[in-house]
């Protein structure tokens, strides 16, 4: 068996100058660390998880014949190719590198959040020679934030320009999320996009925008001025079709006669819903109650693709297909088991289907890759899914509360790792002298 060693990181490259003053009072997040090695040979690709923490994560791979080498394939190339689902990877970390593997596994683009991020620059070590160099320039800890990020950023949508030229603009994107804390400000979401998507200077960079009330016209706003999107924290069907109309009114108030390259994805989340219900139907009772747990989520996101095929069809819709609009896909999110007696492919396996994304974390990406099946599942029984909301309401479920809660929730999530990360920059500074206590 032929052994590849890991990947050395490149040298890194110069920092990204910002000038301070034009910075707006607005954040990002990012990932967890990884470092996987590369074991390859004719009918096996492994990627093993060098750090002790973490569980292995393998790749297999299936061959095929035709010039005398084999075709290393992984599911992650079925799962596109074959159903037309594109597997994004929830992480992102330094060295960016380590995604090289994984892309070359069938990952077609990166998602990220201030959780992620926070997890990332509070655990490595990675972040401290850039940091040190923007400190000892004078950069408040605010603005170092800002260049560690959108450094890791253009490193990973360099990595991922290829899949974004092959797809003519369809695939390949990182994304990256405007402050949490901006999550109620209408017009401070707009400027913070329009500042990410200048300082990122990349065509496939997706602009993460929390799809909270205040914020669903920012989404049509920042559309209308050509900046792709990729609109997060949707939690009902409700508030899914009020992202689709704000994509398709900053569509048709953009004036660009071409609009083949503002694109744009629905992060659909699918397991804290479940997590949250499952409790409800616990304080309800009885076994009518319990059986519905765990198939609330996969029920209401079979519903959303139902919703997302009524939209995007019709006449207003192919007035814009006209002018090269491309459809605002469906992303599910939040893909990993959080109750352990689920399968743990479970929120990813039931919703495959054309169009669609499915960005995992490292849990939910391993079990896929490991015994995950390939094979149009998302809209293969819509009656079934139905019933089951239908059940759900009647039993005294308020999809409307459940997806208010849980907006709520992902919202003070992602403030608590912001304010925690900035906390972690502060102590790092201190930790190496160059701030005072």
């Amino acid at each position: 068996m032929a052994t590849i060693s890991k990947l050395s990181s490149p040298s890194p490259a110069a920092s990204l100058s910002v000038p301070s003053s034009s910075l707006p009072r607005v954040f990002l997040g990012f990932n967890t660390k990884t470092s996987f090695s590369k074991v390859a040979s004719s009918s096996r690709l492994s990627l093993t998880n060098t750090q002790p923490w973490r569980t292995s994560f393998v790749v297999r791979c299936s061959q095929s014949s035709g010039n005398g080498s084999p075709l290393k394939r992984t599911t992650l190339h079925d799962l596109y190719e074959r159903e037309g689902q594109s597997p994004w990877y929830d992480n992102l970390c330094r060295p960016v590198t380590d995604l090289i593997p994984l892309i070359e596994s069938g990952v077609r683009g990166v998602t990220s959040n201030p959780a992620i991020f926070q997890k990332a620059i509070s655990s490595s070590n990675a972040y401290n020679d850039q940091f040190r160099e923007l400190v000892q320039m004078g950069k408040d800890i605010e603005t170092a934030y800002w260049e560690l990020v959108v450094k890791d950023i253009q490193d990973a949508c360099k990595l991922f320009e290829p899949i974004y030229d092959q797809t003519d603009g369809g695939d390949g994107y990182v994304s990256v999320e405007v402050s949490p804390r901006l999550a109620d400000d209408t017009q401070g979401t707009v400027e913070a996009a329009k500042w990410l998507h200048k300082v990122v200077d990349r065509s496939n960079v997706y602009i993460k925008i929390p799809a909270t009330a205040p914020c669903i016209p920012s989404i049509k706003e920042v559309i209308s001025l050509g900046i792709s999107v990729n609109v997060t924290l949707i939690f009902s069907l409700t508030r899914y079709e009020e992202v689709i109309d704000a994509y398709l009114d900053g569509l048709e108030a953009s004036g660009l006669s071409d609009l083949s390259r503002v694109t744009s994805v629905a992060s659909f989340f699918v397991s804290r819903v479940d997590t949250l219900i499952d409790k409800m139907l616990e304080k309800i009772g009885p076994s009518e109650a319990l059986d519905l747990r765990g198939k609330a989520a996969v029920a209401q996101a079979a519903l959303a693709y139902k919703l997302y095929q009524k939209k995007f069809s019709g006449p207003r819709w192919e007035a814009l297909v006209k002018k090269g609009a491309k459809k605002q896909r469906l992303l599910w999110a939040s893909t990993s088991v959080k109750n352990p007696a689920y399968a743990d492919t479970l929120y990813v396996a039931p919703l495959i289907g054309p169009d669609t994304v499915s960005t995992m974390p490292d849990q939910a990406l391993q079990a896929f890759v490991d015994h995950g099946s390939v094979a149009r599942t998302i809209d293969s029984n819509v009656s079934e899914a139905e019933g089951i909301y239908s059940a759900l309401e009647k039993l005294g479920i308020d999809w409307g509360y459940v997806g208010n809660q849980l907006e709520v929730e992902g919202v003070d999530s992602f403030k608590k790792s912001f304010d925690s990360l900035l906390d972690t920059l502060q102590e790092k500074a201190n930790s190496l002298k160059l701030v005072s206590p």
